[in-house]
């Protein structure tokens, strides 16, 4: 199967040039925004190890794998928007990515608004933990209106 499509992260670029190498474990992050975008491209696709391995051994809970699979079947995740970063760089040792999610649970449309901070230690990012922030209700696009997961076609092509 070919990886030549749009990333589920919404960076621009093919799945195979931005997340795909991190999640088959090929490349590691080289800032907090990339392991944020690729974290988000696995629970896209379903990479509980990757989500895993990636999170903080200091914050992983014995019952990881069992949330996360709940959320990864009751989620479709749709757009990724990064807000800011502060710090993160490859040289720096922790940083910090504000992003909104948007997806949907059992047919109802959500964000998740949340202020991450990363940290860099044993040559690797790890998402640390995060705080929520109040994000306004996400509005649903027209049906003309060019769908939010970025394929480029009209929303009732696409998700509608």
């Amino acid at each position: 199967m070919s990886s030549d499509y749009p990333c589920h992260c919404h960076s621009q670029r093919h799945f195979a040039n931005c997340c795909e190498p991190l999640l088959s474990g090929a490349s590691k992050a080289q800032t907090a925004e990339q392991l944020m975008r690729s974290r988000f491209s696995a629970f896209c696709t379903g990479n509980i190890p990757y989500l895993i391995a990636t999170h903080h051994p200091s914050k992983r809970q014995a019952d990881d794998n069992s949330s996360l699979a709940e959320t990864i079947a009751h989620c479709q995740w749709l757009r990724l928007e990064i807000i800011s970063t502060r710090s993160g760089l490859a040289n720096h040792s922790s940083g910090e990515v504000e992003y909104i999610a948007t997806y949907t649970q059992q047919d109802t449309l959500s964000q998740l608004h949340e202020n991450s901070r990363f940290v860099f230690e044993e040559e690797q990012w790890f998402y640390l933990d995060g705080d929520i922030a109040e994000s306004p209700a996400p509005t649903k696009p027209g049906r003309n209106d060019p769908c939010w997961c970025g394929s480029q076609k009209k929303f009732k092509k696409c998700h509608g």
